[in-house]
């Protein structure tokens, strides 16, 4: 059985490490774009937050101003034993999450929606908000995502229901158009990581947009033809643009984009976009069952290593 006292202290290495250190995919990212770029404007600037995001995991100090939302996905074996179950599991993440506010690593940025009422601890209704999958095994996987204010409220998540006359060019040309006015809306901060969501209902292709955004690597891309398709077909039309870094001008928009997809009904398919900032901030760690501590280059959330 796995001991509270060791997922709470997993978790908060994990919330830390996901606040301050940005993950290898996304730097190779940045290194990219900087040797690409023709913009002597847009070189800079990614030079500089470059330089700052080293700085940030040299000092162990936030990434980003804007600590955003403390979001949870939880990879559980279902032979994985945990001390207290998972209503231990939340316990300890929101105390983890309540440490590392205190010491700093977090803002206080969780408030309450109507009143404004800040508990000083981003501890509140539904927030850290948790995410579970169920798989075989005996162990656990944990992956804390920092998303940001700005990519998330400003028109950074969009969505609507395509028809299935429009087909694929519909598909596209929503996110194309959807990019463009989150882009306008001045902070998602691009390049951005655009996640989006086809199929299901409104929600799933939101969630779907989401974890695509949050939890797939740069590098990474969707196994199945068709999908693979649209992904590069968008990020060339993305880049195209010529958005740049914090939308000034550039040759690069978007660090990669990222679609996944369910089963939708014949009635319309849904479409979701959910644009992850350039500073993209995740850390992932898995416990085997006798208590080993690993961490993780990826998610791992949708399966393909």
């Amino acid at each position: 059985m796995l001991p509270k006292d060791l997922c709470e202290e997993t978790l908060f290495k994990t919330v830390v490490t996901g606040a301050t250190t940005i993950s290898e995919d996304v730097c190779r990212a940045f290194r990219t774009a900087i040797e690409k770029e023709s913009s002597l404007a847009a070189k800079e600037g990614l030079k500089r937050t470059y330089e700052s995001i080293l700085l940030s995991k040299e000092l162990l100090k936030p990434a980003c101003p804007d600590t955003g939302w403390p979001i949870f996905y939880f990879k559980v074996g279902d032979e994985c034993e945990l001390e207290g179950g998972l209503t231990g599991l939340e316990e300890a993440a929101r105390k983890a999450v309540k440490r590392a506010t205190h010491l700093g690593y977090l803002r206080s940025t969780m408030k309450h929606p109507l009143t404004g009422y800040d508990p000083g601890d981003n501890i509140g209704a539904n927030m850290p908000n948790f995410t579970y999958r169920f798989v075989p095994g005996s162990d656990i996987e944990m992956t804390f995502v920092a998303k940001g204010g700005g990519s998330e409220c400003f028109g950074g998540t969009r969505y609507r229901v395509v028809a299935f006359a429009d087909g694929i060019n519909g598909i596209e040309k929503f996110v194309v158009d959807s990019f463009a006015a989150s882009s306008r809306a001045g902070a998602i901060c691009p390049p951005s990581i655009l996640g989006v969501g086809i199929g299901g209902t409104a929600n799933v292709a939101a969630n779907l947009a989401k974890e695509a955004a949050c939890l797939r690597t740069v590098d990474s891309h969707h196994p199945e033809p068709e999908f693979r398709q649209i992904e590069d077909d968008l990020f060339s039309a993305l880049n195209s643009l010529k958005v740049g870094a914090m939308g000034a001008g550039g040759d690069t928009s978007v660090f990669a984009v990222n679609v996944e997809y369910a089963y939708t009904h014949i009635a319309g398919i849904a479409v979701a976009t959910s644009s992850n900032c350039m500073v993209a901030r995740r850390a992932s760690s898995r416990i085997l069952a006798d208590g080993t501590v690993e961490q993780m280059a990826s998610p791992n959330w949708f399966g393909r290593r």
